[in-house]
């Protein structure tokens, strides 16, 4: 076999480089060489070829087309945590982001949200749940759990429209001040695979959010569900003191509602088993 051959796993390297310096050449929805003329443009076997082409479309950087062909995959939505004084700041990802009412409901809040909130798990949340895309494709599931005493009238209408942060500071009250969120591998069901059109078990990004207000106390619990072919996370560390940078405003931030944070409140991420920072 192919893999017992000396100097196989360095030939599948740079065969798949060779593709990869195609891919990076070419804009997205460019078609690339097929299997058979890779093999003779780069002199090497059709498995070797095959086994670069199946990580790259793996890795979301080519799209299988059956009868089609092989073409540059959409770019990826690029998410930068940066390590700013006091916390790691979360610049806004790029792209026109809305969204799609999955659902809308209160209900009780259940032993583990309830645990998250700090309430009774018998105590009332309203649920929601959307689709979020990017320029019309989709990116993310997201399910948000909030105390439903913050927002007494709350309709969905309001939640896509209005800015939930502001509605829950100007007409209650509740100023929010710090979001602790942590970031881990995954794969997608059968039904977030559909939502999301892509293979079930496709690899995924899980986004955990508690925020709380001013005086500690938790208000909304988010966890959501991010395409792995189509979304990065990208760490900035600062290694020594810098000009401040006025943040930019436009955007979205993973997991949390267009607008919300437009008032300077803190934001503090951590990546699992990777990053961890704090105040």
């Amino acid at each position: 076999m192919e893999a017992d051959v000396p100097g196989t796993v360095l030939k599948r390297e740079r065969t798949r480089d060779a593709v990869l310096e195609l891919i990076e050449s070419r804009s997205p929805g460019d078609a690339i060489p097929s299997e058979r003329a890779l093999c003779s443009l780069l002199g090497v076997s059709r498995p070797t070829v095959r086994a670069a082409v199946d990580e790259l479309v793996a890795a979301g950087l080519l799209v299988r087309e059956h009868g089609r062909g092989m073409f540059v995959a959409p770019a990826k939505i690029t998410q930068e945590l940066v390590a700013g004084d006091r916390a790691l700041t979360v610049p806004q990802a790029a792209g026109a982001w809305s969204s799609r009412l999955l659902e809308f409901t209160t209900l009780q809040a259940g032993a583990r949200v309830g645990r998250k909130l700090r309430m009774s798990p018998a105590a009332e949340i309203v649920y929601v749940a959307r689709l979020r895309l990017v320029d019309e494709a989709p990116m993310a599931i997201e399910h948000l759990h909030i105390r439903a005493e913050l927002v007494p009238g709350l309709s969905a209408q309001e939640l896509e429209s209005g800015d939930l942060y502001e509605h829950l500071r100007t007409t209650h009250g509740v100023h929010v001040h710090e979001a602790v969120q942590a970031i881990e591998p995954t794969v997608v069901t059968r039904a977030e695979a559909k939502l999301l059109d892509v293979p079930e078990l496709s690899p995924a990004l899980l986004f955990e959010r508690l925020t709380s207000d001013t005086a500690g106390r938790p208000v909304e619990y988010v966890h959501s569900l991010y395409r792995g072919d189509r979304y990065r996370i990208v760490s900035r560390l600062a290694l020594g003191p810098a000009a401040e940078v006025a943040p930019d405003r436009e955007g979205h931030h993973p997991g949390i509602p267009p607008g919300d944070f437009a008032h300077g409140d803190a934001i503090t991420s951590s990546t699992r088993g990777d990053i961890q920072t704090g105040a």
